[in-house]
C-alpha cells in the first residue's frame, strides 16, 4: 500500500506540472477559439451591413461575406493551433496536403467554385434579375460560393451549381429596359383579317403601358391546318411586360366575340365514300 502511494505521488510530480501547463494553453486556446469564432461572424456581419450601405451590388453580399469568413476561420485555427504547441509550418503543410486530397475528392465542387468568381467577375446576371438556366427560371436572389438561390414566381427555390450556370447557356429576361410582348391569335379562314388586324392595333394602342415606339404591328405569320395565325408585337417596360400580355389577350377575345370573329378550335373535315354497286354480269 505504502509502495502505491508513493509511485502515486511520483506521478503526480511528474505530471502535474505538465498539466496545469498545458491545460492552461488549452483552456487559452479553446477560449481565444470561442471569442475569435463570434467576432468573426460579428466582423463578417458588419462587411455586409457595410456593403448595403454603400449601395454595393447585392449580388456580391453573400459571396464575399462566406469568402471572408472562411478565411478568417482558417487563420483562426492556424493560430490557435500555434498556441497549443503545434508548429504552424507543420500545420499549414497538413492543411495543404489535406487541401490538396479533398481537391481532388471534390473536383465538382471546385468547379462551383470557379464558376461563382466567373459569375461575380463577369455578371451574366445580378440579384433581383429574372433569368432561364439549365432549364429552370426564376429570380436571382443570391449567389453564394458555390450556388446561385433562385426564387420562382410560385416562391419555390432552386439551387443551381455556380459550375453548371457559368458554362450553360443563360437568358436573362430583366437585363434590357423593354421587352416585345409576342400575341399569337388565330382566326377562322372566313374572317375578314383586315378586321382584325384593326381590333388588334387598337387594343394596343388603347393601353398606355404599351410603348408608341417601337409602334405595334401585326402580322400573319401562317397559314394553319384550322387557322389564320396572326401575331400582334408591341414593346412595353420589362416591369409591365405580363399585366399586357394577360390583358390585351382577353380584351382581344371579348372583342373578337363581339365583332363576330371566331377563334377556332383544331377541326377536321371528312370526306364519307359511299361503294358503288358492283355492274351486273353480262347473261350468258
Amino acid at each position: 500500500m505504502d509502495d502505491m502511494i508513493i509511485q502515486f505521488e511520483e506521478l503526480q510530480d511528474a505530471w502535474l506540472p505538465l498539466v496545469v501547463q498545458y491545460g492552461s494553453q488549452v483552456l487559452l486556446a479553446l477560449i481565444t477559439l470561442l471569442v475569435g469564432w463570434w467576432i468573426i461572424g460579428r466582423v463578417t456581419a458588419g462587411i455586409q451591413a457595410l456593403m448595403e450601405k454603400r449601395k454595393i451590388d447585392r449580388t456580391l453580399h453573400g459571396f464575399i461575406g462566406a469568402l471572408v469568413g472562411i478565411g478568417l476561420k482558417v487563420l483562426l485555427l492556424i493560430s490557435v493551433a500555434g498556441m497549443i504547441g503545434i508548429e504552424t509550418t507543420s500545420f499549414i503543410a497538413l492543411i495543404g496536403a489535406a487541401g490538396l486530397a479533398v481537391g481532388l475528392a471534390l473536383q465538382g465542387s471546385l468547379a462551383n467554385f470557379a464558376g461563382g468568381m466567373l459569375i461575380i467577375i463577369l455578371r451574366p446576371f445580378r440579384a433581383g434579375e429574372f433569368i432561364e438556366a439549365q432549364g429552370v427560371m426564376g429570380t436571382v436572389d443570391s449567389i453564394q460560393i458555390f450556388h446561385t438561390v433562385l426564387k420562382t414566381a410560385d416562391n419555390k427555390t432552386i439551387i443551381v451549381p455556380n459550375g453548371s450556370l457559368s458554362n450553360g447557356n443563360i437568358v436573362n429576361y430583366s437585363r434590357q429596359p423593354t421587352r416585345r410582348v409576342d400575341l399569337n391569335i388565330g382566326i377562322g379562314y372566313d374572317d375578314d383579317v383586315k378586321q382584325a388586324r384593326k381590333i388588334l392595333l387598337d387594343l394596343a394602342s388603347a393601353d398606355e403601358r404599351v410603348l408608341k415606339e417601337p409602334e405595334a404591328a401585326v402580322w400573319l405569320v401562317s397559314l394553319g391546318e384550322s387557322s389564320v395565325n396572326l401575331s400582334l408585337r408591341m414593346w412595353t417596360k420589362n416591369a409591365d411586360y405580363w399585366g399586357v400580355f394577360w390583358d390585351i389577350q382577353e380584351l382581344a377575345k371579348e372583342h373578337f366575340d363581339r365583332e363576330g370573329i371566331t377563334i377556332p378550335f383544331p377541326q377536321r373535315t371528312l370526306h364519307v365514300m359511299t361503294p358503288t354497286a358492283a355492274p351486273a354480269e353480262a347473261a350468258d
